[in-house]
């Protein structure tokens, strides 16, 4: 959820990295799909913005793919958020280019730069979706891929309701309507080829560690033992190759996903995902 990470993006570029484990799991689920499509189309360069939107590092969703050896580009709009990114890729052997932009709807790269462009949980941060889709369209050959936050979940309804006033100073819900993106995609000639929900591990959606959702409710006797409350879950020693078991490790939690019929989805899934190809 985007308000606790308008609050607290900084932190997560701490030491430890600590991530916790749904933005871990929701992280490796996300790439396991991109990489899918990746295959399928024959994909080689990747364009990433915003790389702002969800609890977690900011500006590593795409260090998935840069594994697999492809061109990565990335664009935010605040320069200190920036330096912090361009510090973490850094500290691995994974390369991207990272540019910061005033504006989501004027961005620096030629016609046609990239095959496939990319977002996840970060339309609520462009002001004006209408040009920023329309940009593109202008950059973009091959498949455009949107994950939004699923409305209809209880997650997503209960942290909307709880953040207030907050919500609408911050955030554009409009630009995460599907219908809405659809629409728009559809003018620029670009065809709804798979939608779909994502993100269905078998816990809520909280947007805050689950020592802290257990502690708001007067829960913590919960988290059994120290360890279990303090353990770690950092997605960049997988891609440092410090831990190569992390994806395995996170995949263990996806038995609900596989087995969710749609109409549970359809209030408990985190996110949604839209595809769309050029026609």
């Amino acid at each position: 959820m985007a308000i606790p990470i308008i609050k607290t993006w900084m932190r997560y570029f701490s030491k430890d990295n600590d991530e916790g484990l749904g933005s871990s799991y929701e992280r490796i689920l996300v790439n396991n799909l991109l990489q899918e499509l990746i295959k399928e189309f024959g994909i080689t360069s990747i364009l990433e913005v915003p790389v702002f939107g969800f609890t977690g590092i900011s500006g590593i969703n795409s260090m998935g793919l840069a594994k697999m050896g492809l061109k990565i580009c990335l664009v935010d709009n605040n320069p200190e958020r920036i330096t912090f990114i361009k510090n973490i890729w850094q500290e691995t052997t994974l390369k991207a280019d990272i540019f910061c932009c005033d504006s989501f709807s004027e961005l620096p790269f030629s016609e046609n730069s990239f095959d496939l462009s990319w977002n996840y949980a970060s339309l609520w941060f462009v002001d004006d979706l209408t040009n920023f889709l329309n940009e593109l369209n202008r950059l973009t050959t091959k498949l455009i891929v949107i994950f939004v936050p699923n409305r209809t979940g209880l997650g997503y309804l209960s942290q909307k309701y709880f953040s207030g006033a907050e919500f609408v100073k911050y955030l554009n819900e409009k630009a995460i309507i599907p219908k809405n993106i659809i629409r728009i995609m559809n003018k620029n000639q670009w065809k709804l080829v798979r939608r779909g929900f994502i993100d269905n591990p078998p816990w809520p959606d909280i947007g805050m560690s689950k020592h802290e959702f257990l502690k708001l409710f007067g829960l913590s006797f919960l988290i059994k033992t120290e360890k279990e409350s303090k353990a770690r879950n950092c997605i960049l020693d997988y891609y440092k190759g410090i831990d190569p078991d992390f994806k395995n490790r996170m995949l263990k939690h996806n038995w609900f996903e596989k087995i969710a019929p749609t109409f549970i989805k359809f209030f408990w899934a985190h996110h949604k995902y839209l595809i769309f190809r050029k026609t």
